[in-house]
């Protein structure tokens, strides 16, 4: 489940490869992973660990700190699991939710807010 955090870092390590003029597979040899990786890195699908971060940061001759660069407090309090509308399960309960008939939407709003304790509106 990506992040926020995760894709913002995962476009810190795109742009400088792409600065640096290193493939992919370059940076994953460097770094000891498959291209693949890189990949899921770069489009935040996939966290990075602080020894994977520290290990990029070499291999692209920056500090770890810029791959953090840009990051406001609200993104970081995000980080924290506080931001539910960055998760994909919420993402697939909204698509779900829009696929069905207005009827029927409004009959699992009125299920939801029961479950949840609250009057029905």
């Amino acid at each position: 489940m990506s992040d926020e955090i995760d894709m913002h870092l995962g476009r810190r390590l795109r742009r400088r490869r792409r600065l640096l003029g290193l493939t992919q597979q370059e940076l994953a040899v460097a770094c000891g992973v498959r291209f693949q990786q890189i990949q899921k890195y770069e489009c935040g699908a996939n966290r990075m660990s602080a020894a994977r971060l520290w290990r990029l940061a070499g291999a692209l001759e920056a500090p770890v700190s810029y791959f953090y660069d840009g990051l406001s407090e609200a993104q970081l309090q995000a980080r924290e699991g506080l931001d539910v509308f960055a998760q994909k399960e919420t993402e697939d309960l909204v698509r779900a939710y829009y696929a069905l008939g207005e009827q029927p939407r409004r009959r699992l709003l009125d299920l939801a807010k029961a479950m949840n304790g609250h009057a029905e509106a």
